[in-house]
């Protein structure tokens, strides 16, 4: 689904230390002269966000000014599955290339990235990145494809006024999924249309959020069974997440009367100040009070109920297969110059601070992919130019540097539009029988994974 902040810009390796492992030998190939390389990249913004734009051109020309001998030639857009393999064959695909964190393990299998196991082993600041984040551009031999550049994890969104009107306390949020219910109870006492809980059941939305659930209480949706996937769903997991999601809309009367909700409904149902809380990552935030007419104070962040896991999403960037060593280690001095750079820290955070945009949100405008002190030199940089209540997230980044991320399924949306089904029924009819919908379910998505190769 839709992730991270749309692509947030975000900030690289210092000059430097890139420009040190950057030194692009004479090797041939189209845009390589004299020691000059030009290679074409994915990733900038459309002209329709104007100051992520300005960011990424800005950049591109700083990054032209402390590495002469790399020209970037920029490509407006990300990633289109539909697409990539047509322009790989074509000779069309950029040398580097955007990927979701849901792309890597088939494109590894198709051989359509380069293998950069050796060239980033003169990379700094790659052993601070999170391992299960590199471990998504791995295969299984432990070769290393690509580098993480974004992430995000699912959590609690919740009304902080909300929380206060119910005599809930705003700074301690839910931690499990009873605590959720008697919450949402609470909410949906102070009348007036208020809802306590939403949830998302159309548009593949639906399929997204249960796979979020199953994860909330250690499950899965797929597992591998030798070499081929298998719905992992039909089972006590399964059946305690449509519980869960029965006793909220019928029993506890939690979640209104309308149903078959997607994104845009419950996000304005928030914005409107009727509803108490909502599954979201924090990039939902931002949205809330651009396009939804709240306010930074008002929104609070907890991890996801039940610790047992979470939905992990994110970005990266990939390397064309058929590009020359040149261009390789080319790529890679641009990879983390702009999105894998601590000394960039503080200078980027504070251009986003003095253009007016947030600052202090969970993973914006700078990403939750590093560990240790890199880390906290990070959290200490926000902090100094927060303009946005961070302590309000506080209960979300807790969670998330502990908290088990795992990342879609195989053939997510396909999936998703499987499971819509299912939380359509429980959410519509109050004697939908869970383990009819979990078979049935089961067999399709079993129908939908053996299509992954």
């Amino acid at each position: 689904m839709k992730e991270l902040g749309r692509r947030t810009v975000l900030a690289g390796l210092a000059a430097g230390a890139a420009a040190a492992v950057a030194g692009c030998g004479s090797g041939g190939g189209s845009g390589e002269s004299g020691g000059k390389v030009t290679i074409t990249v994915t990733g900038q913004p459309p002209k329709t966000e104007a100051f992520e734009r300005a960011q990424f051109d800005k950049d591109v020309a700083e990054f032209q000014r402390t590495h002469p001998d790399i020209t970037i030639e920029p490509h407006e857009g990300f990633m289109d599955p539909k697409t990539f393999s047509a322009k790989l064959a074509g000779g069309q695909l950029e040398d580097v290339y955007y990927v979701y964190f849901t792309d890597p393990a088939q494109i590894i299998a198709r051989h359509q990235a380069a293998d950069l196991t050796e060239a980033v082993k003169s990379l700094p600041h790659v052993n601070d990145l999170q391992p299960q984040l590199l471990d998504n551009f791995r295969d299984a031999h432990g070769h290393l494809y690509g580098l993480p550049t974004a992430n995000y994890t699912m959590g609690l969104l919740y009304s902080r006024p909300l929380f206060q009107r119910a005599g809930l306390d705003p700074d301690q949020p839910p931690r499990t999924w009873d605590e959720v219910r008697s919450a949402a109870r609470k909410i949906t006492a102070l009348g007036g249309g208020i809802v306590g809980y939403a949830d998302y059941s159309r548009n593949n939305q639906g399929g997204w959020h249960f796979t979020a659930w199953m994860y909330s209480m250690g499950g899965a949706i797929a597992r591998q069974d030798g070499g081929t996937w298998k719905a992992d769903f039909d089972n006590d997991k399964g059946r305690a997440v449509l519980r869960t999601l029965h006793d909220l809309r019928w029993t506890d009367n939690t979640m209104g009367d309308k149903q078959l909700l997607q994104a845009e409904d419950v996000q304005r149902m928030m914005g409107a100040g009727q509803l108490g809380m909502y599954l979201a990552a924090p990039d939902n935030v931002p949205v809330l009070v651009k396009q939804f007419n709240g306010k930074y104070a008002d929104y609070g962040l907890a991890g996801m109920p039940g610790g047992q896991g979470t939905l992990l999403g994110g970005e990266g960037y990939m390397i064309n297969p058929k590009a020359s060593a040149a261009k390789i280690k080319a790529g890679l001095a641009w990879i983390q110059w702009k999105y894998l750079n601590p000394d960039r820290f503080d200078s980027f955070v504070k251009s986003y601070a003095d253009g007016q945009q947030p600052v202090g949100l969970p993973a914006q405008p700078t990403p939750d992919i590093w560990q240790g002190p890199v880390r906290d030199q990070q959290n200490a940089v926000k902090a100094k130019y927060a303009n946005v209540p961070a302590a309000n997230y506080q209960s979300y980044l807790d969670t998330s540097a502990k908290i088990r991320g795992s990342i879609e399924p195989p053939n997510a949306q396909q999936v998703y539009a499987v499971l819509d089904g299912v939380m359509q029924a429980v959410l519509t009819d109050p004697n939908a029988n869970p383990d009819q919908l979990l078979s049935s379910a089961s067999a399709k998505v079993n129908s939908v994974l053996a299509q992954v190769r």
